[in-house]
């Protein structure tokens, strides 16, 4: 405080005359607010601060028309203050006078000449009022006063936006990032909230062949944020051709933005993009990026643009080694990638390694060779591993291995959706006693390897040999669940055996789990009044059950499709 109080001792001042005036706004007293202004103006004019709190409490008590004189005689005192002239149209526009307004903001543009904030203020001063066409003159008079397609252009775009004219204010971004790439990422951020019917003529807008570089781009962000990213990618493109310092971000922008979309779409959008961008940047960024790209691909489904990437780059470096191989395990050459895994370079890193033993042992499991799929991981104590190796105890039939290596993996090891499949299977696990069956795991690796229809009815002959409360439920439950996703013919056999799992009850989860998912079928196939009873029965037959919150909603969402008579 001292330190300032040196620097400008007036502005310390005038920030203490008007403390106790800004305490009392605060607390809401507006009217004693505007006594200390008051007081604090007419001993010094020209106090913007106080003249500025006159402003808020004034308006709050419908007494604008006595700032006026006062806004009047400070800007007699200091006519060139920027300050003062913006709350002299904000007055004028308070008090609805925008013949006075105009004339005010026009004489300030004539003394600044090269100036665009008189047209500015002006124009904000009348959009603040939401008078949406006096302002949109305003902004547009300084266009034409001071040349040039992207004056004002943000204020015009923020304008539209709050007049609900989406396009409108899309063709001002456009020419608002043209002019300044710094507003880009505000650009496309307030581009997203367009309503969803206006996504189409909003990024017809933006993607239009006659619009910069810098627009298109801006509307590639936007498809990507609304989850179209080949629309995105297309949009993207053509804006790569040149030679420009700005495509590399761009593009890496864009390739981190795709990465938020989980479709296969997204993952391969993005592996185009982050190959594309290894093109322009050192090889040392270049070569990881390039791995990344295949893998996207991969996980999008094009193994044409993965190897294409790979063949346009055949350096013998750990990375690509590490991408071929993945390349191969998804082309289902597994023995030609076993190969190459061990007999990769140096240079391929210990995360990849085990990444793509991970990956081989997956695959294998889908062949159902189990004894190779073990055989893969190698001496591998990453938890990754230790739940891989649970997975294949279990479909060995070793129920109490596969148990133990899923403790021992935790909660936590590879993604959530891999974590909740184990978590599902050790509940299901925990009410078997038997520490071994076959048949389970003979029927889980049926359906581990896509076969649904047949692992539904392995699942009922494995269930058939396992005690109705040690285990029998739970096994039918899994099988009534794999039907009712199947849909199509196998429903009737889903609500067979959900109703089955209902009827026997007993401890154990199966039977609300059951019913709630026998519940979510009627719901899902338009039978919400049959669901209703069964959603009824689990909350009040298990109050305790951690599946009633649920239960709850799903009974919300089911009365809610039924027309009231």
């Amino acid at each position: 405080m001292i330190l300032l109080a040196l620097a400008d001792p007036g502005r310390v001042a005038r920030g203490q005359a008007i403390g106790p005036g800004f305490e009392l706004e605060r607390a809401g007293r507006y009217a004693d607010a505007a006594s200390v202004y008051f007081t604090t103006v007419r001993g010094d004019p020209t106090n913007i601060p106080a003249l500025l709190g006159l402003e808020r409490t004034l308006f709050v008590l419908n007494r604008m028309p006595e700032l006026l004189p006062l806004v009047q005689t400070a800007r007699a005192r200091q006519p060139d203050s920027p300050a003062l002239r913006s709350l002299e149209l904000r007055v004028y526009a308070a008090l609805n006078q925008p013949d006075s307004l105009e004339a005010i903001a026009r004489r300030w543009a004539a003394s600044a000449p090269r100036s665009d904030a008189p047209y500015r203020e002006w124009g904000l001063a009348l959009a603040d009022r939401r008078m949406w066409a006096e302002a949109r003159h305003a902004f547009l008079t300084g266009r034409r006063a001071l040349g040039g397609d992207g004056t004002l252009a943000i204020e015009l775009a923020e304008l539209e936006q709050r007049a609900g004219n989406w396009e409108a204010a899309a063709a001002e971004w456009a020419r608002a990032v043209t002019r300044s790439p710094d507003v880009g990422p505000n650009a496309a951020s307030q581009l997203a909230d367009a309503p969803a019917p206006l996504h189409d003529r909003v990024a017809r807008v933006l993607t239009a062949p006659s619009v910069s570089a810098r627009a298109r781009r801006i509307g590639a962000e936007v498809l990507l944020t609304w989850g179209r990213p080949t629309e995105a990618w297309a949009a993207m493109q053509p804006t790569l051709t040149l030679p420009d310092s700005e495509a590399a971000p761009a593009l890496r922008r864009f390739a981190d933005l795709a990465g938020v979309l989980t479709s296969p779409e997204g993952h391969r959008v993005r592996g185009l993009a982050l190959a594309r961008w290894a093109d322009m940047v050192p090889w040392s960024l270049g070569a990881r990026a390039r791995a990344e790209s295949v893998r996207e691909l991969l996980d999008g489904g094009d193994k044409v643009a993965a190897r294409r990437v790979l063949e346009a780059h055949s350096d013998s470096n750990g990375i690509a080694q590490a991408a071929l191989i993945q390349l191969l395990i998804a082309d289902s050459q597994l023995d030609i990638a076993e190969e190459r895994l061990s007999a990769a370079p140096a240079t391929l890193t210990a995360d990849d390694r085990a990444a793509l033993r991970l990956a081989l042992a997956r695959a294998r499991v889908a062949r159902g060779e189990l004894d190779r799929a073990a055989a893969a991981l190698d001496d591998d104590s990453s938890v990754a591993a230790i739940a891989q190796r649970g997975w294949i105890a279990l479909y060995r039939g070793n129920l109490k291995s596969a148990m133990d290596a899923f403790r021992a993996a935790g909660p936590y090891a590879l993604d959530r959706a891999a974590a909740t499949d184990r978590t599902a299977m050790m509940a299901m696990l925990q009410r078997i006693q038997e520490e071994s069956s076959p048949e389970v795991g003979a029927a889980l690796l049926t359906l581990a390897r896509g076969d649904s229809v047949a692992a539904i009815a392995a699942l009922r002959r494995a269930a058939a040999r396992l005690p109705e409360q040690g285990g029998r439920l739970e096994v039918l439950l899994l099988a009534g669940q794999v039907a009712a996703q199947t849909g199509g013919d196998q429903e009737p056999t889903a609500i067979a055996l959900f109703d089955e799992i209902v009827r026997a009850g007993g401890e154990g989860a199966a039977p609300p789990a059951a019913e709630l998912e026998w519940a979510r079928l009627l719901v899902r196939d338009g039978r919400s009044a049959e669901a209703i009873p069964h959603l009824e029965h689990l909350i009040l037959t298990y109050p305790n059950s951690a599946f009633v919150p649920e239960a709850r909603r799903v009974l919300e969402r089911a009365r809610g499709a039924i027309p009231k008579s």
